[in-house]
């Protein structure tokens, strides 16, 4: 349902990629999020949307609240090589 709410804007098409983020709000599991994932790519490739990169995990919480959200972004080549760029920071590490 979230990804049919997302796609039906109009913004993503074939051959686009983009960026992935399934966020969990705090009390949903790694394995959970991981199954929505799952999901979530077979849905983009059905439509033939490629995968850029995917981001799983807790990074935007609400206080061990269950449940999740999807987050997706559509890269060019300038986006890309922002998103690979090497990462430190307090909340978030990708180097």
């Amino acid at each position: 349902m979230i990804m049919q709410n997302i796609l039906k804007e109009g913004l993503y098409q074939q051959n686009d990629e983009v960026v992935v983020l399934v966020n969990g709000l705090g009390a949903t599991s790694q394995m959970e999020l991981y199954i929505i994932n799952k999901e979530v790519a077979a849905i983009l490739n059905e439509r033939n949307i490629k995968t850029y990169k995917t981001y799983i995990g807790n990074f935007i919480t609400s206080m061990e609240m269950g449940g999740f959200s999807v987050t997706l972004m559509k890269v060019d080549e300038t986006l890309k090589r922002c998103i690979s760029h090497p990462v430190d920071c307090p909340n978030f590490k990708e180097v």
